[in-house]
């Protein structure tokens, strides 16, 4: 089913990419493993996946140390202040940071280990209640107060879209991020590039690949449905 899917998906990351004239390799999958078992990550490895996405900080964690270390890890959920010092150096890419209070910590933890993070800003574009992230308007303060940490990089912006049935419901959201990027890349920030954007899931993937996705985070769509019952 694993194998499968992933080809499925990518095939699919192909033609929305050449339908709306870009390059074959602008936009990568993120392969969303929160709440699956380590064998369902390894099956999805040999199957030439290397970006791997989680949710929480422990799981994360957890599957670092068992899984090869070529393995770059995405830390897509809500980060807390209190866990960043577990993954400030496992992380591949935080695409979660929505405030200045966490960036601090994320500085202070990655000045101790001697490390340099890379990091996306959390936009919600949407303005959902039950979403986090920067209010589209606040983003550019935001990153501008973010880009004087000297162990952090900022690399783009990312957006969780609202839920929705028909996926091309969301292109209204994907399109206002694409061109928040671009307005800030204008700027030339220092220690600030917007060459990633992580938008589109399982249900709008391809909406959002069109619209100038970078990353795509797909869980559903290759691993299958959750059990939250088992956690």
């Amino acid at each position: 089913m694993i194998k499968e899917n992933i080809i499925s998906v990518e095939n699919n990351i192909a033609n929305a990419l050449k339908a709306s004239g870009r390059k074959p390799d602008e936009a990568k999958l993120i392969a969303v493993s929160k709440t699956k078992p380590v064998s369902m990550l390894e099956e999805a490895y040999s199957y030439g996946i290397r970006d791997f996405g989680e949710n929480k900080v422990q799981e994360l964690c957890d599957k670092y140390e068992k899984l090869p270390k070529d393995i770059r890890w995405h830390l897509i959920g809500h980060l807390q202040r209190n866990k960043v010092k577990y993954v400030v150096d496992k992380a591949y890419l935080i695409h979660s940071v929505d405030s200045l209070r966490l960036a601090e910590e994320i500085q202070k933890e990655a000045e101790k280990k001697q490390v340099s993070v890379d990091i996306l800003i959390e936009v919600n574009v949407a303005m959902e209640d039950t979403k986090y992230g920067v209010t589209y308007e606040e983003t550019e303060d935001l990153i501008r107060q973010i880009a004087v940490f000297p162990n952090i990089h900022i690399k783009g912006l990312m957006t969780i879209a609202p839920y929705t049935e028909n996926a091309s419901d969301n292109t209204i959201y994907f399109n206002k991020l694409k061109q928040l990027s671009v307005d800030i890349a204008e700027k030339n920030i220092d220690n600030v590039c917007m060459n990633v954007l992580s938008m589109g899931m399982t249900g709008d993937y391809e909406e959002a690949v069109k619209a100038g996705s970078t990353y795509v985070r797909v869980g559903t769509g290759i691993f299958g449905e959750r059990d939250y019952s088992k956690l």
